[in-house]
């Protein structure tokens, strides 16, 4: 059991800096800097608060809420998670990864949920129902942000978007990462054996592409990409990336689309740290079924409705 614990600490570890990548990043390439600190936080400050900003329909809060949510205030919010498959931070390809944490710093706590993208749902404005993961591609984050509080009902107050497939110029701006690829496979012409590898940009790409191949499907492949995640987070705290430190940054900024501005990235990981005391995993639960060839997963409205009432209850709502 302690092992069972041990391990299922390790991945929800892995979840909340794949949550925060857009934070994480930015904030320790700043504190590896040292002596570049004031020319390299103002050039952060631009590309967060500039090219990383994406303007959404909905800035004046969640329709939700009653009051706006304040992190300055230390109030429980609430995230969306997006990871895309688009060519570039501003295509609309489908989001194969939608994960949505709620925090409650007066709790000192983090709750999680990861949707599968098959995931049976309405879309507004759309007819009938369709996979969850179609939301993005049909109206980019303001109508993923939408059907994810439809589907859930909770308010949706911040999203961070990112562009898998752009990740490979930051593994090469950190100059690669190595991870512990668990078995032999290849993908996309790339050989990838058992054990600690080391991967540039394109090698990653490919190495958290694969899915086929792998007994756990999705959720072999979401780890795949924590791992890249990781490893690009380890690399860029390390003093060699120093001088690369604006490389990096424009890196991100060209994969990463959020409403968090930068002093609220500030705020989450200076005031909000100490969530990660308690951070808790839910499932959804569902059974599968095939609608005219394709796959679906059908998520039981008492399910629905369990998720929903964990969520609201720790945003105090």
């Amino acid at each position: 059991m302690a092992l069972e614990r041990s391990k299922k600490r390790k991945t929800l570890s892995k979840k909340m800096k794949f949550l925060f990548i857009s934070v994480a990043i930015l904030l320790l390439m700043l504190s590896a800097a040292g002596v570049y600190t004031n020319q390299l936080y103002q050039s952060a400050q631009d590309t967060v608060n500039t090219t990383m900003q994406e303007d959404l329909d909905r800035n004046g809060g969640s329709e939700r809420r009653i009051h706006e949510v304040s992190l300055e205030d230390n109030d429980a919010a609430s995230f969306l998670l997006l990871g895309t498959d688009g060519e570039g931070s501003h295509d609309r390809g489908r989001s194969d990864t939608i994960m949505v944490a709620t925090m409650n710093p007066e709790e000192a706590s983090l709750k999680m949920v990861n949707i599968p993208r098959d995931t049976r749902v309405e879309i507004p404005g759309r007819p009938g129902k369709d996979k969850i993961n179609h939301a993005y591609a049909y109206g980019g984050s303001d109508l993923a942000m939408e059907t994810t509080e439809r589907f859930l009902d909770v308010p949706i107050d911040y999203v961070i978007r990112v562009n898998m497939d752009g990740f490979t110029s930051l593994v090469d701006a950190v100059g690669g990462v190595n991870v512990y690829n668990d078995f032999h496979f290849e993908q996309d012409h790339y050989e990838f054996h058992k054990g600690n590898i080391d991967l540039d940009g394109d090698q990653a790409l490919a190495y958290t592409r694969m899915r086929k191949d792998d007994p756990q499907g999705d959720s072999g492949r979401n780890e795949r990409q924590q791992q890249v995640v990781e490893g690009i987070i380890d690399e860029g705290a390390s003093f060699q990336s120093v001088t690369r430190i604006e490389e990096i940054i424009d890196s991100l900024g060209d994969n990463i689309r959020t409403n968090l501005d930068f002093d609220m990235m500030n705020t989450l990981v200076f005031d909000y740290s100490h969530v990660r005391e308690d951070i808790r995993s839910l499932s959804i639960e569902g059974s599968g079924r095939m609608i005219e060839n394709i796959y679906y997963l059908d998520v039981p409205e008492s399910e629905r409705s369990r998720i929903s009432d964990q969520l609201n209850d720790h945003l105090g709502l």
